[in-house]
């Protein structure tokens, strides 16, 4: 598959983006563990870019990394000490995960089997799965490169089911796929924790990094988006490795000539522009000024204004899991309209 500069070739025109004009969407979890009621939410405060929520409220096999691990194909997963490991067989820890999952789809199909626009799902990437999962022996996944080249492949593989199952229950749909990857930072730098605390796991080289995410990018034939919600996003290794954009928290960027060189050579940008959650005594930003903090971003990096509503999406900061149900709501009103402000410079 050509790189994302090439699937997308301009970023003059709105068709040139998996996304419409002016979009805005979620990162991915809501509080509570009603799946009904936050698609209705999600469908009704997100309509041009609804996501599939997640609550990990719901315990085991709604978190991150036990919902992705319920995709893998052939590597069955179990809880053990509260921490996802590699299992001989499959178990009643996977087969909740899988059971939410299916449910959670049946429900999307329910509410939004008309949907005729974007929807994006949310998965582990390869590196963040593998920093969160143990080995049967012990230790992270994270140890043993070839361990790590084989979840990929398994993680590839479901994810391939995983986006036909969605297409099938939404056939009218363009299915976006969320990479979150908030370990890929510490996983680079070699700071992700052995299980002891008094070590860390040698760094991972950024072009083996960006040949293994490659593959998932590759395999799943979508247009893929890397979420990660840290410090020190590597911006050039996400491009390179094909993805069509950048999940990132605005206040979080210290250095604009990564992201600003990103977007130049055709990197999307879904700009987490509004605190997940409120601040003390506070309430949640209005949509004018989530629509100001995005376009002082947009003017800092020296791009034309026109490009800015094609290119980038409004987001959250990051996922609302630990935010209330009033805020979650006026967040995604607020980014919904921020989009819409943008898009009528």
């Amino acid at each position: 598959m050509p790189p994302a500069a090439d699937r997308y070739p301009s970023p003059v025109t709105a068709s040139a983006w998996p996304w419409p004009l002016g979009a805005a969407t979620g990162i991915g979890s809501l509080p509570g563990t009603d799946i009904a009621e936050a698609q209705r939410i999600v469908l009704g405060e997100l309509p041009a870019l609804p996501h599939l929520p997640e609550l990990p409220a719901r315990g085991p096999g709604a978190d991150l990394i036990g919902r992705t691990g319920g995709l893998l194909v052939e590597l069955p997963v179990e809880l053990y000490a509260a921490h996802w490991r590699v299992a001989p067989r499959p178990g009643r820890e996977l087969r909740r995960a899988r059971d939410l999952m299916e449910r959670d789809l049946d429900q999307l199909a329910e509410q939004a089997e008309e949907y005729a626009g974007p929807v994006k799902v949310q998965a582990a990437g390869p590196y963040t799965l593998a920093a969160g999962i143990d080995l049967p022996i012990g230790g992270r996944m994270l140890r043993d490169p070839g361990a790590v080249r084989d979840l990929t492949g398994s993680l590839a593989e479901g994810l391939r089911a995983h986006l036909a199952a969605v297409a099938r229950r939404l056939p009218r749909a363009s299915v976006l796929l969320q990479l979150d990857e908030p370990s890929l930072p510490a996983v680079l730098a070699g700071r992700v924790p052995t299980e002891s605390g008094f070590g860390t796991y040698r760094s991972v080289p950024q072009p083996d990094a960006a040949d293994l995410l490659r593959t998932v990018v590759e395999a799943v034939g979508v247009p893929v988006v890397v979420h990660c919600c840290a410090p020190d996003v590597p911006l050039e290794l996400i491009r390179s490795a094909g993805a069509a954009g950048v999940a990132l928290d605005l206040a979080l960027v210290k250095d604009l000539d990564p992201l600003g060189e990103a977007i130049d050579a055709g990197l999307g940008l879904l700009a987490g522009a509004a605190p997940a959650t409120p601040p003390p005594g506070g309430r949640a930003p209005t949509s004018a000024q989530v629509a100001d903090r995005v376009r002082q971003l947009w003017d800092r990096l020296g791009f034309p204004r026109r490009r800015l509503p094609e290119q980038v999406v409004v987001t959250p900061a990051c996922g609302l899991a630990g935010a209330t149900p009033q805020h979650v709501r006026a967040v995604l009103a607020a980014c919904r309209d921020a989009g819409r402000r943008l898009a009528e410079d």
